[in-house]
């Protein structure tokens, strides 16, 4: 199950500490394509551009409902607290949670941001029933117990997987339990070195569907199949970044394109040439790809230029 997670996370790990220049350029990325989704999937109309503009700009957009707008903003102050937390190496406990919320609800529902509800609340199209209200700190300390309990012991992304279910299932909150419950989530991921996982919009459907598998009928595996494929894709950005091509299995060699522009012209188009001529007819290729093949013919073109 988390086989291919694992070698994603692996050629990752390889390459650490990452260039400061590409973490701030996936932090940036990831954060706003975090909030737009996380907010979307619960009927945030804000579109992705505009999602960026309210939260970097701090520009209003026009036709837009003032919550929308404190939404965006709200969880980018969230995100930027999951980042303190990762980065000073806090613990998750409940009044980690209960922050989180706050900053989710600010501005919004201020009467209940960062509070447990006090009344009980059904879950708008799906069967399940959230736990009574008198029984919600209850739950909530079994679920910090089971935390404590399996941290060491579930694979990250399942750990963090199955906390969300179990905190979506609770919903101890009047509100802003999905954006709580994902932050909660990326928080456990990103104390294990993994980047966010972000649940997109255009699997919504799927999101709800496995949740609400695992909540009626106990069955948690494709709610931990949808989380995989989500950490799978943010990790497949991160080795984008530092060059590799997913449908080649390598990263892109760039090291051969000094000795290739320092022959003169007349030698590079023999280069060209004679790695053209191993090749099937109207085969493309670009020689500086990384194809082992293609960088022994170099190599070996290479060599006997320079003895020329």
């Amino acid at each position: 199950m988390f086989d291919t997670v694992d070698q994603l996370k692996e050629k990752l790990d390889a390459h650490r500490p990452l260039p400061a220049g590409l973490v701030k350029n996936l932090r940036d990325f990831f954060r706003i394509e975090w909030i737009y989704h996380s907010n979307a999937i619960e009927g945030n109309t804000l579109s992705l551009l505009e999602t960026k503009v309210v939260v970097e700009e701090r520009i209003t957009i026009g036709g837009k409902k003032l919550n929308e707008h404190l939404e965006a903003v709200n969880h980018a102050e969230a995100i930027d607290f999951v980042e303190e937390l990762v980065a000073k190496q806090e613990p998750l406990t409940e009044s980690v949670i209960k922050q989180l919320h706050y900053l989710v609800l600010k501005g919004i529902n201020d009467g209940n941001a960062g509070r447990y509800r006090s009344y009980n609340v059904r879950i708008s199209g799906s069967v399940h029933q959230p736990v009574h209200f008198l029984h919600v700190q209850e739950k909530m300390n079994q679920l910090l117990e089971w935390y404590e309990k399996n941290k060491a012991v579930l694979h990250p992304v399942e750990l963090a997987a199955r906390f969300h279910f179990q905190l979506v299932s609770i919903h101890p909150f009047a509100d802003g339990n999905g954006r709580t419950a994902r932050l909660v989530m990326n928080l456990i991921l990103m104390q294990h070195g993994y980047p966010p996982a972000i649940v997109k919009t255009d699997s919504r459907l799927d999101y709800y569907e496995a949740l609400e598998k695992a909540m009626v009928e106990g069955n948690e595996e494709s709610f931990i199949l949808l989380i995989i494929s989500c950490v799978e894709e943010s990790l497949k950005q991160y080795l984008y970044a530092l060059g590799y091509d997913e449908k080649k299995e390598c990263r892109t060699d760039t090291n051969i394109q000094k000795p290739i522009q320092n022959l003169s012209r007349p030698k590079r188009r023999i280069l060209r040439n004679t790695v053209r001529s191993d090749l099937r007819p109207h085969t493309k290729i670009n020689v500086l790809e990384g194809f082992q093949p293609i960088l022994d013919e170099i190599n070996k073109v290479l060599s006997s230029l320079h003895h020329k």
